[in-house]
């Protein structure tokens, strides 16, 4: 999974994850159906330090909760690439879509699910929840070491 690569709809924006993710969210929230204009988004969770992103500015966009959310967005085309929630600058959530490769990652998790479109059928065997979970319950061990190496 290391070198996944991934750009906007012109091309001119493009980035590069070093390593593999540390999870993936499905996130089935109102919020984020009126962003993509879909019944949901893929965002794969990885360090900031390993991705690497050329072509794209952030923009702030609203939040229900009033927390800060910024969209990195390609300065051209505005393609969505990736986002920042909350200010935490140390973590990046990648637009699965965007990869070149996209079918390449899956849902580790659907959240937020009491918004998700009736017409959506939630696979077996993934773990579905009606808002956020417990990440300590729920990561690889391997996704946990790196979170608290990025966190303390």
């Amino acid at each position: 999974m290391a070198g996944l690569e991934g750009g906007c709809a012109c091309g001119r924006a493009r980035y590069n994850l070093s390593s593999e993710p540390l999870f993936v969210h499905c996130c089935h929230c109102l919020r984020c159906q009126r962003e993509t204009g879909s019944a949901f988004v893929l965002n794969a969770l990885i360090e900031s330090e390993r991705f690497e992103l050329a072509g794209a500015r952030p923009v702030a966009v609203p939040t229900d909760s009033g927390a800060s959310h910024r969209i990195f967005r390609c300065e051209a085309c505005g393609t969505a690439l990736a986002s920042e929630y909350g200010g935490v600058e140390k973590l990046r959530f990648v637009r699965v879509g965007t990869l070149d490769a996209p079918h390449g990652l899956k849902p580790d998790v659907h959240i937020y699910t009491r918004s998700k479109v009736p017409w959506v059928a939630l696979p077996h065997g993934v773990p579905a929840f009606e808002a956020y979970y417990d990440s300590r319950k729920l990561w690889p061990e391997e996704s946990l070491k790196r979170r608290a190496a990025i966190f303390g």
